[in-house]
């Protein structure tokens, strides 16, 4: 089977059209107008193409890349035999799969790394606490209400980040609060809300193995990644 950027320059051939692409001093143009709904399928098209390239770090030439679709799409002959095609992007995914599990290996390494040194130093700074499962919070604010189990449905408002700030989610930044049972969230989710009460807002450092642990929550949350959280218990349901 032809690895998946054999099927969107396949989806490339059929629906893309050349004529939107000009050239200038030798490299493509990219002030293109999208005057149709086939400009813009065109459009669409080459940007998740180049999305996905760019994710996995393979640079193809553009110019060979339109020359291959214009071919094609004009009738005429291909400078590669189906079998050759096949050939190439055989041995292409297979080393591109290597690379990919090498920089996977790393940034395991690395994040696994980093979180641990983060949290070493964060439990020594005033008001951050430690639970026995490595779950480390610091109350902002106490609450007075009920108190959930591990079966509850909650309400809360949350704000989620890494530990270099991005945020990869937060009903805050949507104006929405969310309901979810506290068996159906991460460990470190359901064991940090437990200690709360209604009306209280704690801030949690999550290490790896109470997240997302080696597979992480791609494309945001990397492998073996410590994240953070902010959350205000609204209402025990």
């Amino acid at each position: 089977m032809y690895y998946r950027i054999a099927m969107l320059l396949f989806f490339g051939l059929l629906l893309s059209t050349i004529e939107a692409c000009s050239e200038k001093n030798g490299e493509i143009d990219t002030k293109v107008e999208l005057k149709t709904q086939l400009d813009s399928v065109a459009y669409a098209i080459g940007v998740n193409l180049g999305t996905q390239l760019k994710t996995d770090s393979v640079m193809l030439d553009a110019k060979i890349l339109a020359a291959a679709m214009q071919t094609i799409m004009k009738g005429d002959s291909s400078k590669l035999t189906q079998k050759q095609m096949q050939e190439v992007m055989t041995a292409f995914q297979s080393n591109l799969q290597s690379k990919q599990q090498e920089r996977f290996m790393k940034e395991m390494e690395s994040n696994k790394a980093e979180g641990e040194k983060f949290l070493a130093e964060n439990q020594k700074k005033p008001g951050v606490k430690t639970t026995p499962s490595g779950l480390q919070y610091m109350v902002i604010k106490e609450g007075t209400g009920k108190k959930p189990t591990a079966e509850s449905q909650v309400k809360v408002h949350y704000h989620g980040t890494l530990l270099n700030g991005k945020v990869f989610d937060s009903s805050i930044e949507r104006g929405q609060p969310a309901e979810f049972g506290l068996n159906q969230v991460i460990k470190g989710w359901s064991e940090g809300v437990q200690l709360m009460k209604e009306g209280a807002k704690y801030k949690f450092w999550i290490p790896d193995s109470l997240a997302y642990g080696p597979r992480g929550a791609p494309p945001v949350i990397g492998p073996n990644a410590t994240i953070v959280f902010e959350v205000e218990l609204l209402e025990v349901k």
